[in-house]
């Protein structure tokens, strides 16, 4: 899927600290998606790919996803959602200060995140640092399936020092 957005300047980052900068739209977690997860990580625990087992065993009513599936949405999630900055080079991850994993996601469920600027920091040297403090919600729930403070860095071109 293709999403054409209008880049956004630095002056505009600066400008949206403090304020929600989007809500993606909602994003199925599907019980293939839950075992191709199981397989790139080798974590394949019934919770996660027995439904039969997991129905029997547990609370959840049958598998639910990883936690750290639901973390890794969040990239295609915030390309979906946040305008990219103009002139930017390059962007990465560069960390969370704090995630809580608050409710599980159901195999089936269908999620989406909101995104709330939080802190915006031009380095000195072209990278950007930038904090969202994100939820990731479950259609259907009170309860988030997680929320967190998550960091990246932008690259933009080093500007030309002029005497």
């Amino acid at each position: 899927m293709e999403y054409f957005r209008e880049p956004i300047t630095t002056d505009d980052l600066l400008a949206a600290v403090g304020t929600e900068i989007g809500v993606s739209p909602w994003r199925s977690v599907s019980q293939t998606m839950i075992d191709r997860f199981a397989d790139a990580t080798d974590d394949h625990q019934f919770i996660h790919v027995d439904p039969e087992r997991a129905m029997r065993e547990t609370s959840f009513g049958g598998t639910i996803a990883h936690g750290f599936l639901s973390l890794s949405l969040l990239s295609t999630l915030a390309y979906e959602t946040i305008p990219p900055l103009e002139g930017a080079t390059v962007g990465i991850n560069y960390g969370f200060d704090e995630v809580r994993f608050k409710a599980p996601v159901r195999s089936g469920a269908r999620v989406r995140a909101r995104f709330v600027l939080v802190k915006a920091n031009i380095r000195p040297s072209g990278w950007i640092e930038v904090a969202h403090d994100v939820t990731i919600e479950i259609e259907g729930s009170k309860k988030p399936a997680l929320t967190a403070r998550w960091l990246t860095l932008t690259q933009l071109p080093r500007q030309e020092e002029t005497s």
